[in-house]
């Protein structure tokens, strides 16, 4: 089936953008609204398969309820079925995507351009993407470069990630559906979680477990387990611990190798157990800070044990004499147990006691035993007393402080992370500042510079930005996405974009805001975009002025007030009824809708030619009258 050039009379088709298992990608023109978008469209070889219909369905629902910056948006889905459907009445579901301009980060690893920093940050946004869509109950299931975009200006210059391609993602609460029918394992076998390869139910620490290997591969330049076929890299996900991606890069710092090596471990109780904690050990790890969490080196040595020394024995005697002398075949307790119970001390099942000896001899022998059992208990609560009375009256060791750290302008995550490094417990609040950005530390409670006990509790005061915001003013002609996020930053939300003419700003750019641009409003407030449709009202270019010699510059003007986009050709034609050199017609009707970059065309008034006078015929001579025929003379 040929790809339809219009999908439901809306969406037109622009160029092939890429290509995956079971769809392509497309550019196209949403001509409702005016905007460029991304259209995921079902191939029609596949059509016919229902479980890939529904996988592909699943996509559309998974992200549609998912508003996030680095999470490319959905806008629309549906199913082509108009001009031309296949013959057994199958149609094409699509799904409308944001368009990002930019590169995925599987062509950047390839490129080889990546710095740790970038690497780094890029990976905090897709941790940011997977905490949100977790918090959404939602689970990836195939976190790998070929899914995460980076979007690129027009200089080249790489900005924020987007994460895309949720078409194996499920629900938390169904994401035990791990492998499909045939037993195939769902994802990528370079970036597969252990429980993915061994087919067990997933959940969101699978997606970080994909993320780290992600992250592993942008700083080593390679994925942490290679192998000749998918299978045998499974089985390393499962069995086999990666080498330290400092291998591979030297510059890789040890706090971040031991953050990923932690967040790789096998058992999911052993790594990050969710996103935001990957992100504060990340944000710590690239300032040189290790948390606690991630302090322990991963390795698969066996664990080397040293012999505790022999404890001193005192010389008091023989086995067979002295019930406090240390026994071989366990300590002297397990005898003096048998004595309690009235049992026979015995070594090796060979009773020490002579058979042979008089029955008083054993008696007398027995209360010998009982007695030194009592002086030696004696002793042990004689002792723990003295040792109890000596810690009363003692003087209690000095309880440690620390100062805390001045946090003001820090970012959560790394004032979490100092407060960390010095024993102390971050607690997160939030306020209101005109003057700290949103995100970032007001002040501490206690304030810094105060003593406090170790493994106190310190509460970090974070900006949520003013409680009013004033709408930037420079936002003409710039594009919707560019002002989305500023708007967002501002925690400002949208309503429907509203397009209006405007023959100075570029289609599809925005014009203004509803409020205006340079308005005081309050955080939270709706915002309606105002975008150019492209188009303009085309203006009268009559009577501009009556003056002949001026007429085609106040044409030109005329139209460059409109839009400078308009172009304008001018030709002549006879007219008798109009001055020469004034306007008599123009290509575009006055006061219609007309695209911008529109040629017109304007005819002007030229005097008629002036006709040719026609020569005047010569008289015809007359004949002579002949004599025979004058009339004779009457008489």
């Amino acid at each position: 089936m040929s790809v339809p050039r219009v999908l439901n009379g809306r969406y037109e088709i622009g160029e092939l953008l890429g290509r995956g298992g079971m769809a392509d990608v497309y550019m196209a023109r949403d001509t409702l609204l005016g905007r460029t978008v991304a259209v995921k469209l079902l191939r029609g070889d596949v059509a016919r398969d229902s479980q890939l219909q529904a996988r592909f369905r699943r996509e559309a629902q998974a992200v549609a309820g998912l508003n996030h910056p680095s999470i490319v948006a959905v806008y629309d889905t549906g199913e082509h079925a108009n001009g031309d459907p296949l013959r057994d009445g199958t149609t094409l579901p699509y799904i409308v995507m944001e368009y990002v301009h930019g590169k995925t980060l599987r062509d950047l690893i390839h490129g080889g351009s990546l710095s740790i920093e970038q690497s780094t940050e890029f990976t905090l946004g897709v941790l940011a993407a997977l905490e949100y869509s977790h918090r959404a109950s939602i689970v990836h299931r195939d976190i790998k470069p070929a899914n995460v975009m980076v979007t690129e200006d027009s200089e080249g210059r790489l900005h924020d990630v987007k994460v895309m391609d949720f078409g194996i993602a499920r629900t938390i609460s169904d994401s035990s559906a791990t492998m499909t029918q045939t037993q195939t394992v769902m994802g990528t076998a370079q970036y597969l979680s252990p429980e993915q390869a061994r087919g067990e139910p997933v959940d969101a620490r699978s997606d970080l477990y994909s993320a780290a290997c992600l992250f592993y591969e942008m700083l080593a330049s390679r994925p942490p387990f290679v192998g000749d076929s998918p299978v045998s890299v499974a089985y390393q996900h499962v069995r086999e611990v990666p080498p330290a991606p400092s291998n591979f890069n030297p510059k890789i710092s040890a706090a971040l190798d031991s953050v990923l090596l932690h967040a790789l471990q096998k058992d999911r109780e052993d790594r990050f157990q969710d996103a935001a904690s990957f992100r504060r050990a990340l944000r710590a790890a690239r300032t040189g800070v290790l948390l606690a969490t991630t302090n322990a080196p991963v390795t698969t040595d066996p664990v080397e044990t040293v012999p505790m020394p022999p404890a001193p024995s005192t010389n008091l005697g023989s086995t067979s004499r002295n019930p406090l002398a240390v026994q071989d075949d366990g300590p002297s307790t397990r005898a003096m147990a048998k004595v309690l119970a009235g049992g026979a001390l015995t070594h090796d099942g060979v009773v020490e006691e002579d058979p042979r000896e008089p029955a008083k001899s054993v008696q007398r022998r027995r209360r010998a035993w009982t007695i030194t059992l009592f002086v030696f208990l004696a002793l042990i609560l004689g002792g723990g007393a003295f040792l109890g009375w000596t810690m009363m009256n003692s003087k209690p060791p000095a309880v440690v402080q620390v100062a805390i750290p001045s946090l003001a302008g820090f970012s959560e995550e790394d004032a979490m992370a100092k407060l960390s490094a010095l024993g102390l417990e971050g607690h997160h609040a939030e306020a209101h500042s005109t003057t700290i950005p949103s995100g970032k530390v007001i002040r501490t409670n206690p304030q810094a510079d105060i003593q406090v006990n170790l493994h106190s509790t310190v509460d970090v005061v974070v900006s949520t930005g003013p409680s009013a915001v004033t709408i930037p003013t420079d936002l003409a002609g710039k594009t919707e996405s560019e002002v989305r996020g500023e708007l967002s930053a501002l925690n400002l939300v949208f309503k429907s974009n509203q397009f209006v003419d405007n023959g100075q700003i570029l289609a599809n750019l925005v014009v203004t805001t509803d409020p205006e641009p340079g308005k005081t409003v309050p955080v939270g407030s709706s915002i309606t975009l105002k975008i150019s449709s492209g188009l303009v009202v085309m203006p009268s270019l009559f009577e501009l002025t009556s003056d002949p010699a001026a007429v085609k510059g106040a044409v030109t003007e005329a139209l460059a007030n409109v839009s400078p986009s308009l172009t304008v050709d001018f030709e002549e034609a006879e007219n008798s009824a109009v001055a020469p050199g004034m306007v008599i017609d123009q290509s575009e009707t006055s006061g219609s809708r007309i695209p911008q970059r529109t040629r017109i065309v304007v005819t002007l008034a030229k005097e008629p030619a002036k006709a040719t006078p026609t020569p005047t015929p010569s008289a015809t001579p007359k004949k002579p009258t002949s004599p025979s025929t004058v009339p004779p003379a009457k008489p």
